[in-house]
């Protein structure tokens, strides 16, 4: 017990001091430009069909299991307010940032932890190019960028199945419906949440290239850094929400 807690301040400490680095390497000059947006592609893009589904399926689900709770206390003409007012402050910016978390983080641990137990991170050092602003600063920078736009494409498709499951029971008008949902949005439910996603994004980021960078150990060590990049980059993701949540308690 003692063993693992010193394990986890120690990787937390570990984390941290590579995040320093992330923050003093970004204002040099000699940025990654092409890689950058190569990096965007393969973070954003790449996800849309994944985030899509999931979206979608978020609100179709949310509104069918809630129009049972809201029609006993005749609380129907809600369910889009509430359906909006969930997805966006709380439901898609976690659930997207976790799904990132799973298929983004994981892959550039395996990535970089491949590059790294086949010293071709040490080749790239040897010819003068530096790693880790090749490496992680534009990997780090797509995700940060990236995952707002993802889940605020994942807040219009929930909302769209929202509508989808209001029109499976009593139909219903597209424009009502979208007229009704932002009309129950304000400034405090928006940005907020838009705020915690770029957080996600960049521990989704960080915590993938670092557990790549420091693989060590042979092939075995590629497959533990994927894993070990999901399990702390989706920790990360509730203890960011659980810290936002509160400040927007406070502030808001």
């Amino acid at each position: 017990m003692e063993s693992d807690l010193k394990n986890s301040f120690l990787l937390i400490g570990s984390i941290a001091s590579f995040s320093v680095r992330f923050f003093r390497e970004i204002f040099k000059p000699g940025f990654e430009f092409k890689e950058f947006i190569r990096q965007c592609f393969a973070v954003g893009y790449r996800s849309l069909p994944l985030v899509t589904i999931t979206g979608f399926i978020m609100g179709l689900v949310l509104t069918i299991q809630s129009r049972p709770a809201m029609s006993k206390f005749g609380a129907e003409s809600w369910i889009p307010s509430m359906v909006s007012l969930s997805l966006i402050r709380e439901i898609a910016p976690v659930i997207t940032a976790l799904i990132c978390a799973g298929r983004i983080s994981s892959g550039m641990g395996a990535e970089l932890g491949s590059m790294k137990v086949t010293e071709q991170i040490d080749a790239m050092e040897v010819a003068a190019i530096n790693p880790y602003r090749y490496l992680v600063i534009t990997r780090t920078m797509a995700t940060t960028l990236m995952i707002p736009i993802l889940v605020f494409y994942a807040d219009l498709i929930g909302i769209m199945g929202g509508f989808v499951g209001i029109s499976m029971h009593s139909g219903g008008n597209l424009q009502h419906y979208f007229s009704t949902v932002f009309d129950s949005l304000e400034y405090e439910d928006i940005l907020p949440a838009t705020i915690k996603t770029f957080f996600f994004g960049f521990f989704i980021g960080i915590i993938g290239c670092y557990e790549g960078f420091n693989a060590s150990g042979g092939t075995a060590s590629v497959g533990k850094a994927a894993n070990s990049a999901v399990v702390s980059a989706s920790l990360s993701i509730f203890i960011i929400d659980m810290i936002a949540v509160q400040l927007t308690d406070l502030f808001f």
